[in-house]
């Protein structure tokens, strides 16, 4: 029994090559029997890696969520995050159906590392279900994918060399889209967030451990903010200026794309709103959502007390879901009140002094209350990024819990 380098060259080859084995591949591998040790030991995974990403508001694209630009087979590609969806797609040439966007659409004939997901494969199987969907050629595996405003896209599936921060990835699958239609501004597409699968956290899970968080800035904002994948929850690369609190993730086996966190109360200027609808049904967190959606009777007492702390400023017309609204022009301060969420196990998120209120209209002519209600009690309430700002929010999906902490945004 011999060693494979023995008839493989000269014997300074040989010593070289055993000093590369020895510095680099034994390394590894002793980090990733020590890795494996501790996840059979402790039940967690050690996070191999760790990147950090500016954020920023896509308000210059048109857009009031918030993008990020990542590398996709080769090219930079400007997309909307969004953790209340899964598959991450961009435009792509030809194109059948596209919006406008100031990026070039994504190429797959001139990427090198770029191919095409096989119809019936195991990969789009899982992205589509166990039959696949087939294109004309029966090679392409298709996807459609439509969302609750009537935006879509469809396409094909592709797998390409994703660089996020200074973290690759490779094989990602992507969608490659070529009918896409709907309120995604001038973004080149979209990066999906969520829990499936598909997800970019399920397809990077031995990467970054299920791990990601977010500090979204103020649209206002010249600097960015951060969207960090990896580290544990309580990592040192946040700047957050209050301790992390948590809440579990609830279950919900029907709708395994979202977030879900169980509201069980809101204070308006230190004062705790009374309403039976608190803990009953679980609430959507998510990037995607602008404003907060609240079940009618928990939204009529948020407002009520509002209005009791605010009751000094001038009315004004409400402006499409925004019903609580104020002619503040001709006021050069205004008092306003400390909003804050709780969550079950201690959980709580303080809403970011801008993300309490909305300003419809520049000169302050026409601001409302950055809140909205739904239609029934029994719809899910949606948690959405406007009142996310200057928060640091992190998922653990590994713990099934979510974390906040007070931060200014900035990268």
């Amino acid at each position: 029994m011999q060693h494979k380098d023995y008839c493989s060259g000269s014997v300074t080859n040989m010593n070289r090559n055993h000093q590369k084995q020895l510095i680099v591949d034994d390394d590894i591998r002793v980090r990733s029997i020590q890795a494996s040790i501790k996840n059979i030991i402790s039940g967690k995974i050690e996070t191999l890696s760790q990147t950090k990403i500016p954020i920023s508001s896509g308000v210059k694209l048109h857009s009031l969520n918030y993008i990020v630009t990542v590398t996709l087979g080769g090219r930079n590609t400007t997309v909307i995050v969004d953790t209340g969806s899964d598959l991450t797609w961009v435009q792509c040439q030809p194109c059948r159906l596209c919006y406008n966007q100031p990026e070039p659409l994504f190429n797959p004939s001139v990427s090198p590392t770029y191919h095409k997901v096989v119809c019936n494969s195991s990969v789009c199987q899982t992205a589509t279900g166990n039959s696949g969907q087939c294109g004309n050629d029966l090679q392409d595996c298709n996807y459609v994918v439509s969302y609750g405003d009537g935006s879509y896209t469809r396409g094909e599936l592709g797998q390409d060399h994703l660089v996020l921060g200074s973290t690759s990835v490779e094989n990602f699958v992507f969608g490659c889209g070529r009918n896409n239609k709907g309120l995604f501004g001038l973004a080149s597409g979209l990066m999906g967030l969520g829990r499936s699968d598909l997800s970019l956290i399920s397809q990077t899970f031995e990467t970054f451990g299920g791990v990601f968080s977010y500090c979204l800035p103020s649209a206002e904002a010249k600097s960015s903010g951060s969207l960090v994948l990896g580290g544990d929850s309580n990592t040192s690369i946040f700047n957050n200026s209050t301790p992390i609190s948590y809440t579990r993730m609830l279950a919900n086996p029907q709708l395994v794309t979202f977030y879900f966190l169980n509201l069980t109360g809101v204070t308006i200027g230190g004062v705790a709103i009374q309403d039976s609808g608190f803990g009953k049904s679980g609430m959507i967190i998510d990037s995607g959502t602008v404003i907060t959606r609240l079940p009618p009777t928990i939204y009529k007492a948020v407002k009520a007390e509002f209005l009791k702390l605010f009751s000094g400023y001038p009315f004004k017309q409400g402006v499409s879901i925004l019903d609580t609204c104020f002619d503040l022009s001709a006021y050069e301060e205004v008092n306003i009140p400390t909003v804050k969420m709780q969550f079950e196990g201690g959980g709580e998120m303080e809403v970011d002094v801008t993300g309490v209120l909305f300003i419809v209209k520049s000169d302050a002519s026409q601001v409302c209350l950055a809140l909205a209600s739904l239609q029934y009690d029994d719809e899910i309430g949606i948690i959405g990024n406007y009142q996310q700002k200057n928060t640091r929010v992190i998922y653990d999906i590994k713990q099934s819990q979510v974390g906040f902490a007070k931060e200014t945004c900035s990268f």
